[in-house]
């Protein structure tokens, strides 16, 4: 890891003095690093131990990209902060913000061109049509307040799981490129990038401090799956309630507290919880089909993390 970070910084580095030290201060403010992670130890699983230049690659692209989508990710949600210090949008505006998120997005590009790695190239650019769509398909049903579990799955496989989804089938292709490994760890990716979007919704009904107020996607009309299964699995009467509510009472703080307190009732938790359970099961199967080895293992606990992390 200590490695790839002097790659990754590398990986940034411009001629603009500005975008120097924008980087920098992204670079200093890292967050838990899970994604290179996933692809280091994809990679170790399948080729013995070993990873080569390829992987730090798939690594490093992965990690520009990612933080490219959070840099426009602040921009679009209008947030100051970002892993408790201030956002690039906060402290250099969004113009500037927006125009680092884009030259973040070319150089993961251009690292995988440069190198002639186009099937890494392949990968990444799937994970990113695929989270665009994601984001897009939730404004367009958050809108009319329709969303049914089917269609909630397809969201956050494509918004969150995609990216997941991108670093283990990336850290097979680096070191065993058109093997059917390369699918299999993208399974195993979408499964735990699954698991970690439902543990995120929970969140939002939970009363610990994460980084985020507890009921901001109710505020933000997002449904998620808590809320979904209620919907379906309550009267007409307390159905219409909890659309008015989202719908028009979203930033009623005591309206949002008593939509919490009514999913929990209803079961929103424990279905969501039992789902998000079987998302890792999933996963931790598709992994036991290969020899135990310390790699296997970490990614089990990778995979562990995923749903008993607390923020």
């Amino acid at each position: 890891m200590e490695l790839f970070e002097t790659k990754f910084r590398e990986s940034m580095s411009s001629k603009v003095a500005l975008l120097n030290r924008i980087t920098y201060y992204i670079v200093n403010r890292k967050g838990k690093q899970m994604r290179p992670m996933f692809v280091f130890l994809t990679a170790k699983l399948l080729n013995n131990g070993e990873v080569n230049e390829r992987t730090y690659r798939g690594a490093s692209i992965i990690e520009l990209i990612h933080t490219a989508s959070l840099v426009h990710d602040d921009v679009v949600d209008e947030s100051n902060k970002r892993r408790g210090f201030f956002s690039i949008n906060a402290l250099w505006k969004n113009k500037i913000a927006v125009l680092v998120g884009d030259y973040l997005f070319s150089k993961g590009l251009l690292l995988s061109i440069d190198n002639d790695d186009f099937d890494l190239l392949r990968i990444i650019s799937v994970a990113v049509r695929e989270m665009s769509e994601g984001e897009l398909l939730q404004i367009e049903k958050a809108r009319r307040l329709d969303i049914d579990e089917k269609v909630y799955y397809e969201i956050i496989r494509q918004k969150t799981a995609t990216l997941i989804a991108a670093c283990c089938s990336m850290g097979a292709c680096s070191v065993k490129p058109g093997s059917k490994e390369v699918e299999v760890f993208r399974k195993f990716g979408e499964y735990c990038g699954m698991a970690f979007q439902i543990k995120d919704d929970l969140f939002d009904y939970g009363e610990m401090k994460i980084g985020k107020p507890t009921g901001i996607d109710i505020k933000e009309q997002k449904m998620t799956l808590p809320l979904i299964y209620v919907l379906n699995n309550c009267t007409k009467s307390e159905k219409s309630w909890l659309i008015n509510s989202v719908k028009n009472h979203n930033r009623d703080k005591k309206r949002v507290k008593e939509v919490i307190s009514f999913v929990k009732e209803k079961g929103g938790l424990a279905y969501a919880e039992s789902k998000m359970h079987s998302f890792k099961k999933e996963a931790l199967e598709l992994l036991r089909t290969y020899p135990q080895s310390p790699y296997r293992d970490s990614l089990e606990l990778m995979v562990n993390y995923v749903v008993d992390r607390k923020k």
